[in-house]
């Protein structure tokens, strides 16, 4: 089955070591906590908000081993009084998993964002 695991995680600053550092922490976890390979993942939709231009998200992906895996970046539109310096990702896998046991990962501010979901 197909499915789509959301996460999204709030960075320092904008500079090139705070969105690689804080896209790694969220890639890590959302593939820690699926139970996910590389090989699982069919694609990832990174977004990030218009406060962030200093380095892709994607790159810290590619860091980790997503050689072979379509990743896509591009801006969130800016609403006024959106949470800050944010990194979202919406990642397409292959699992097993009913569409109850994704574990949807929100880290650091962006808990704020889904109280509901955040784990």
């Amino acid at each position: 089955m197909v499915r789509a695991v959301r996460g999204a995680i709030q960075v320092e600053s904008d500079d090139r070591e705070s969105i690689l550092a804080g896209t790694t922490e969220l890639v890590s976890a959302v593939m820690e906590r699926n139970r996910l390979t590389t090989d699982d993942v069919i694609s990832v939709f990174f977004t990030a908000t218009p406060d962030l231009t200093a380095e892709f998200p994607a790159l810290a992906a590619r860091k980790l081993g997503f050689h072979d895996v379509p990743l896509l970046c591009a801006a969130e539109i800016d609403v006024p009084g959106a949470l800050p310096r944010v990194v979202r990702l919406m990642a397409h896998i292959n699992t097993e998993r009913s569409r109850q046991d994704i574990e949807h990962v929100y880290l650091r501010g962006a808990v704020a964002l889904r109280v509901d979901i955040a784990q």
